[in-house]
């Protein structure tokens, strides 16, 4: 295979796949996509062997730096985490009232989205707020995205 059709091919695929929804493509999808638009038929066994090479590079590639950035996030973290009259770890500050913490309680650890007050010039939880075990957490999480599309419908009615 030519150097330059190789140098079409790779291009092509990871395009492909850059613009892909990662969860609904294939590799078969991936060769017949850019069968059509390179005018080759990259089923042929030196095709599909190297346009297979290209897409395991580039998954190859996006875990990587999908890793390194969970690294830097977390060394960003470490850095940075403020901890409160309590020793629980502020997560962020919603408003000047609310915050989000991460605190331990009977040896588990809470995420708490929580009103605070000031008394005495001390930041006091009030009973105003959520406190959620790690498997609550992680079901809320899951579920991000559906509330953000729950969100958008919502506007877009709205406007």
């Amino acid at each position: 295979m030519e150097t330059e059709t190789q140098r079409k091919i790779d291009e092509t695929v990871r395009r492909i796949l850059e613009e892909s929804d990662m969860d609904q493509v294939t590799e078969s999808k991936i060769r017949k996509q850019a069968s059509q638009e390179l005018g080759l038929d990259l089923n042929k066994p030196p095709f599909k062997a190297f346009v297979k090479q290209v897409v395991e590079s580039f998954l190859d590639e996006q875990q990587r730096k999908h890793e390194e950035a969970e690294e830097a996030e977390e060394d960003e973290g470490k850095q940075e985490r403020e901890v409160d009259e309590n020793g629980d770890i502020v997560i962020c500050r919603l408003s000047h009232k609310r915050k989000v913490t991460v605190q331990e309680f009977k040896g588990k650890p809470l995420v708490s989205l929580r009103e605070f007050f000031t008394k005495e010039g001390k930041e006091l939880p009030t009973s105003k707020g959520i406190s959620l075990t790690e498997e609550q957490w992680s079901v809320f999480k899951k579920n991000v995205p559906a509330i953000e599309k729950a969100i958008q419908k919502m506007e877009s009615r709205i406007n």
